[in-house]
């Protein structure tokens, strides 16, 4: 079976008060992507980035102080399209940080033929759990397409796409 991670899609990283230019434009093509998956019987996972109301004094608020992603508001649901994707058959981890220490526990004992992670940010989360998910599942391949993340920083995110190849994460790049 294949599983399609859907990372931190939410209304604050596209539109809201961490949003940038391209990160919209994701939308179709991730959900399209998840209607493909199902269709081929895989399975689906979202990761939720979620803050508290103290995020400011969180080490991440300290280094990021942009407040985003505080639970139950707006800017923490999924975005667009890509949120009408979401069923209740499909699981969600909650996270306060970049990676997700519950989605790495949850896939270590399961066997996948490939996990492919598509959403936000390139250089932070998408980098962050895919690696957690490397090392949950060594003999997987792991797969981040270029073309469905994105990041405001497109020299950091060349950066993550380069480390995770050197960590054996398969990085397709469309455009080569």
């Amino acid at each position: 079976m294949k599983l399609l991670v859907i990372v931190d899609y939410q209304n604050d990283f596209v539109n809201g008060s961490l949003g940038f230019e391209g990160a919209e434009l994701l939308d179709r093509k991730i959900a399209h992507k998840i209607r493909d998956y199902r269709k081929e019987g895989g399975e689906i996972i979202y990761t939720m980035d979620t803050h508290q109301e103290d995020y400011l004094n969180t080490q991440e608020g300290k280094w990021l102080p942009t407040e985003h992603c505080i639970e139950d508001t707006q800017g923490h649901r999924l975005y667009g399209f890509t949120a009408k994707e979401r069923t209740d058959k499909d699981k969600v981890f909650y996270k306060d940080t970049f990676g997700s220490l519950e989605l790495a526990d949850y896939l270590k004992f399961r066997n996948y033929e490939s996990v492919e992670l598509v959403g936000l940010v390139s250089n932070m989360c998408v980098l962050s759990n895919a690696v957690m998910v490397k090392a949950a599942l060594p003999e997987t391949e792991v797969i981040v397409n270029t073309e469905y993340t994105a990041s405001p920083d497109k020299e950091l995110e060349a950066k993550a796409f380069d480390v995770m190849t050197g960590l054996q994460i398969k990085v397709v790049r469309p455009e080569e």
